[in-house]
């Protein structure tokens, strides 16, 4: 029974004796959500490392030039950044970090051999569209290529499990998606410390697992200002969050305690956020968008374009993604 108002003071509900108070629900505030993904990622012990950004090479394309370096990204281990940059371009520009495999599939061809194109991630190269588009783009290799020595070839799919059970072996407190967030951050880092980048207009966009890296380091990073991801699957069951190089057993205890990906999305509220759904996401990942707290006086700022033709976006729906960052990062 709500509070009756009497000559401008509130006046206590009459209510029976020992009769039970009501239970009052709050929903946690956006520090509060921020708190509990930053503890379910959890942080390794004893990782500690300097960090290094140092440039190998400089390429010359057609249409943009590209630099090659090696950033380190854990205790004696490094990653492979690529940054692209437009022709001609004067001043600082807007940037998107661009999260994937490794950079050659974001390009779409081998550095060192332009003409070798990569048929298997024809029409995702997500990296050469932005740069073309007048964006500094960035991408680098993921933790499978990075975190344990391997004999196997870059797109072997073992590398992942190998990597993942060597994690959680090894940091029981963290998680494959924590390294993963981590270093999708160190490549956030290398945008926002280059003098040809606008720091104020960093975006970050992904595909598949790249959707996965662009949503919780987008979400958790405040330099990001806009995110685009692409069948990626919000929903714990829409895909595979629960394979050991993601968040392993873990994910069983996020649904028996009611924690789903609406809540790291309210970590960014009311950050633009545009899912392209496929395959793995569908109309259902929209409603997941729309509970997140934070965006009710913004839904302008929710954007969802769900071809349903499978998990490959067809160009013309890319593009309207890519229309979606021109909005919020160009103007």
């Amino acid at each position: 029974m709500p509070a009756a108002k009497a000559a401008g003071r509130t006046v206590p509900s009459k209510r029976a004796p020992n009769s039970p108070q009501p239970t009052i629900r709050t929903m946690p505030t956006q520090k509060q959500q921020l708190e509990l993904w930053r503890s379910l990622i959890g942080s390794p012990v004893n990782y500690g490392f300097e960090h290094s950004l140092a440039l190998q090479k400089k390429y010359d394309f057609d249409d943009f030039t590209a630099e090659l370096y090696l950033q380190a990204n854990g205790p004696g281990t490094f990653q492979r950044v690529v940054m692209a940059f437009p022709k001609n371009a004067i001043g600082k520009l807007p940037a998107v970090a661009v999260p994937f495999y490794f950079p050659e599939a974001m390009l779409g061809f081998e550095l060192d051999k332009p003409e070798e194109v990569l048929p298997s991630y024809a029409g995702i190269e997500m990296m050469a569209h932005l740069t073309r588009r007048g964006y500094v783009t960035a991408s680098a290799d993921a933790y499978h290529l990075t975190y344990l020595k391997s004999n196997l070839e870059r797109g072997e799919y073992q590398r992942w499990p190998q990597c993942g059970t060597a994690i959680n072996k090894e940091h029981p407190e963290w998680s494959g998606i924590g390294k993963l967030t981590a270093d999708t951050i160190l490549l956030i880092d290398a945008l926002v410390q280059d003098s040809r980048v606008d720091a104020q207009r960093i975006g970050i966009a992904g595909h598949s697992l790249g959707g996965k890296m662009a949503f919780y380091a987008g979400c958790l990073d405040a330099r990001v200002k806009a995110i685009l991801t692409s069948d990626f699957g919000i929903s714990w069951d829409q895909t595979n969050w629960n394979d050991i190089w993601y968040w392993g057993n873990k994910v069983e205890s996020f649904k028996a305690r009611g924690i789903d990906h609406s809540s790291l999305l309210a970590c960014a509220a009311p950050k633009p956020f545009c899912l392209i759904a496929g395959l793995y996401d569908n109309d259902d990942s929209y409603a997941m968008m729309q509970k997140a707290p934070g965006y009710e006086n913004y839904q302008d700022r929710l954007l969802i374009y769900n071809h349903a033709t499978g998990h490959r976006p067809p160009m013309d729906v890319l593009n309207k993604g890519y229309d979606f960052l021109d909005k919020w990062l160009k103007n």
